[in-house]
């Protein structure tokens, strides 16, 4: 039996390949040169009643390779929805402690102009057309300007959450306005998969 046959079999959808590999006591946490489980490859291709098969073998749910993604956020990023609602419920059943797992950040577009509604809005001005050395000149913003508020609730003039911080005064009635005004709530991670159909288009 091949070191890889596990994986092998997953990797081209032979399930009685994969039936025969764990009979025959194949390393079901074994790891390929990508360093991916059997799992890993099952939840990444959206195979479910592969998926199950695995997990009902044994199979870790919270293994990750050198990526660092368990199967269910792979599942996520390979746009597998059931796969990985039911890899999700997998890891709930999983008795203990639960591995930590990386957090992911979300941020939401909005016009300022959204924003100074706030009653104690208090506005940071930003540093535009930063040079090499790290230093730029300070810039006002407009009404129409996009801006980004994260889950922490703080405001950037960037996707990223540390920099170019507009507004970071992040108090009880401030999450309220952006809860009870603006509608803002971080999604849950399955509904930010795309359909189907919407997936298909993309890629044409």
């Amino acid at each position: 039996m091949s070191e890889m046959e596990l994986i092998e079999a997953v990797k081209s959808g032979d399930v009685a390949g994969i039936r025969q590999a764990l009979s025959a006591g194949a390393d079901i946490h074994q790891l390929d040169k990508q360093g991916w489980t059997a799992l890993n490859w099952a939840s990444a291709k959206g195979n479910l009643d592969t998926v199950k098969l695995l997990v009902e073998s044994g199979a870790d749910v919270f293994k990750t390779g050198r990526d660092l993604r368990t199967p269910a956020m792979i599942a996520l990023a390979a746009g597998q929805a059931e796969t990985a609602k039911f890899l999700r419920e997998a890891q709930e059943l999983v008795p203990g402690e639960k591995p930590a797992q990386p957090q992911r950040k979300y941020c939401m577009a909005v016009h300022l102009k959204d924003l100074r509604q706030f009653p104690n809005w208090k506005e940071n001005t930003v540093a535009a057309n930063t040079n090499e050395n790290g230093s730029g000149t300070e810039q006002a913003l407009s009404d129409s300007s996009i801006v980004y508020l994260h889950e922490n609730f703080v405001v950037t003039k960037s996707i990223w959450q540390e920099e170019n911080v507009i507004f970071n005064d992040v108090t009880r009635e401030w999450k309220h306005f952006c809860t009870a005004v603006l509608k803002f709530r971080v999604p849950d991670d399955l509904e930010l998969i795309a359909p189907p159909r919407a997936r298909s288009n993309a890629a044409n």
